[in-house]
Formats: structure tokens, C-alpha cells, sequence
């Protein structure tokens, strides 16, 4: 259990990244970046492959599962979660898909597990969300930098529409991993990695931008670098990590673990603008934290 936890947490740092990525590249569109990122995951996971001894293909049907899963977890919400990015900024956007673990374990809950157990861990997780979104709407509303984002309730939607794609993500990996005890963490992120990378070549091909139109750019070398990174360290590693967790812990649990994504979200976001958290944003982060805790006393 205690390494499911770690993994899972490890995981959430990972992801935290993807947040803040697509502000340092504001001239690439959202399709490319999804692209260039899950792309780079998919080669990387195919050369894993080509590379083992013993070559473990997917059968048709462990393939399909595969595709749909990743477009679910992987090119759908975080295309979905760049847009959201755009049209709202980082810190909005981070505290919707924070709200994930709530629907996780409310939908995920194991049978032998009371409500009355859970209730702790749900409270302070839905009191810390509810804290970082005033505290980041006044902070928003003092600086003028609701102004920034003129498509704010558009960037809403699309982060909503994020949050249900990979809260599906989430319980239907932690079940079919769980039915399929057979298949490695590892062999399974190379799976879901191959069929990402394919997904996001004909998703370039059907909304990306001209070859010529992306090269020109003046942040394509940031671009491809932060592609390759968060391609490799956010999709492959945080993929085997969360694998490794969704085996060993209860998808409730494993849910309320996706916590720490908001939280490196929110501190990664903090150091590019270059500004501490108010105490009100400490607080809620702390209450956070103390919902994992309290979360996982409940599953043990």
C-alpha cells in the first residue's frame, strides 16, 4: 500500500507540469502542443517495445480497450485541459480537475468501505478546493487579471469537459488493470503510449497547424523541448506510476491521490508568475493535504 501511495503522489508531481507547459509556448495552439507531447510518448513507448525480448503485443481486444482509453486519459482531456488553459488560465482550470478525487471516490468506492469513514477525507478535500477557488478568484479580481482571459466560462466548459474525460480515465484503467493482473504497469503505459502516439498524429493531421506555420514560430524549439519532456516524464513515467498505483490501491483511494496533481499544479503556477500563495491559498492547501490523510486512514 505504501508504495501505491508513493506512486500515486509521484504520479500527481508529474502531471502537476502540464499545467503550467503550455503557458511558456503561447503562440503554439493547443492541438499542437497535445500533439508534439503525445507523439513524443509514443515513440518512446514503441522503441520500449521493439526493444524487449520477449515482444508483448496487445491482442485486438486489449488493443481497442487500449484506444479508447487513451483518447479518455490522454490526446481527448488533455487537449480538452489545453483549451481550458488558454481561455482561463492555470489556476481555475487545476482546482476542476482537482475536483476528480471526489468523483472518484464517490464512484469508486470499495464495497467493505463505509460512507461514514469517507466523510472526513471528502470534507476537507471539498474545503480546500472551495478556499483555493476564492482565494484565486479575489487574488484574479484584485489584479485585474480577470480581464486576461476574456473567454473565461468557455475555458470553464472545456476544463469540465477535461475533468469527465479523465475521471472515465481513471476508474475504467484501475478496472481493467485490475481484471488484467497479467499485464505489467510498464507493458501497459507502452500500450496506452503507442495508441496515444497514433491518436495524436491524426489529430495533427486533421487540426494541427502547417509545417511551415509551426517552424516559423519563435518558441518552437521551447516547444518541442517542453513536448519531449512532458511527453517522457508527465505521460510515460507519471502513466507506469499511476499503473502502479491503480494495482495496488482501491480506485477511491487512488482518486483522492490525484489531489497532489493540483497542488504541484498550483505551486509550479506560483513560481512561473513569481508570487508566494496568499495565507488564504496555505490554508487550502494544507486542508488538501489533510484530506489525503485523513483518506488514506480510511482505506487502511
Amino acid at each position: 500500500m505504501g508504495i501505491g501511495i508513493f506512486a500515486g503522489l509521484m504520479a500527481g508531481a508529474l502531471w502537476g507540469l502540464v499545467f503550467v507547459a503550455p503557458r511558456m509556448v503561447p503562440s503554439i495552439s493547443g492541438v499542437d502542443f497535445t500533439a508534439g507531447r503525445f507523439v513524443s510518448y509514443g515513440i518512446l513507448a514503441f522503441a520500449l517495445i521493439m526493444l524487449a525480448k520477449n515482444k508483448p503485443w496487445p491482442t485486438w481486444v486489449q488493443a481497442r480497450s487500449a484506444v479508447l482509453l487513451s483518447v479518455l486519459g490522454f490526446t481527448g482531456y488533455y487537449l480538452l485541459l489545453v483549451y481550458g488553459i488558454q481561455d482561463a488560465g492555470t489556476e481555475v482550470p487545476s482546482l476542476i480537475i482537482g475536483t476528480i478525487p471526489l468523483w472518484m471516490m464517490i464512484l469508486g468506492k470499495p464495497a467493505g468501505l463505509t460512507w461514514k469513514s469517507l466523510i472526513p477525507g471528502l470534507i476537507l478535500t471539498g474545503c480546500g478546493l472551495a478556499l483555493m477557488m476564492t482565494a484565486s478568484h479575489d487574488a484574479g479580481t484584485s489584479t485585474g487579471a480577470a480581464n486576461e482571459h476574456p473567454h473565461f466560462w468557455r475555458g470553464v466548459a472545456y476544463s469540465l469537459a477535461s475533468m469527465a474525460c479523465w475521471t472515465a480515465f481513471g476508474l475504467m484503467n484501475a478496472k481493467w488493470l485490475k481484471d488484467h493482473p497479467e499485464v505489467s504497469a510498464t507493458t501497459w503505459a507502452n500500450w496506452l503510449g503507442v495508441a496515444t502516439g497514433l491518436g495524436a498524429l491524426v489529430l495533427w493531421f486533421i487540426a494541427g497547424s502547417e509545417p511551415k506555420v509551426l517552424l516559423a514560430s519563435k518558441e518552437i524549439a521551447l516547444a518541442a523541448m517542453l513536448s519531449v519532456a512532458t511527453g517522457i516524464g508527465s505521460a510515460w513515467i507519471a502513466t507506469i506510476l499511476w499503473n502502479i498505483a491503480s494495482q495496488r490501491l482501491s480506485a477511491s483511494l487512488c482518486g483522492q491521490l490525484i489531489v497532489s496533481e493540483t497542488i504541484f499544479a498550483l505551486i509550479y503556477s506560483f513560481m512561473w508568475d513569481g508570487q508566494w500563495p496568499s495565507a488564504m491559498q496555505w490554508i487550502a492547501t494544507a486542508l488538501f493535504v489533510a484530506g489525503i490523510l485523513a483518506s488514506i486512514r480510511a482505506h487502511r
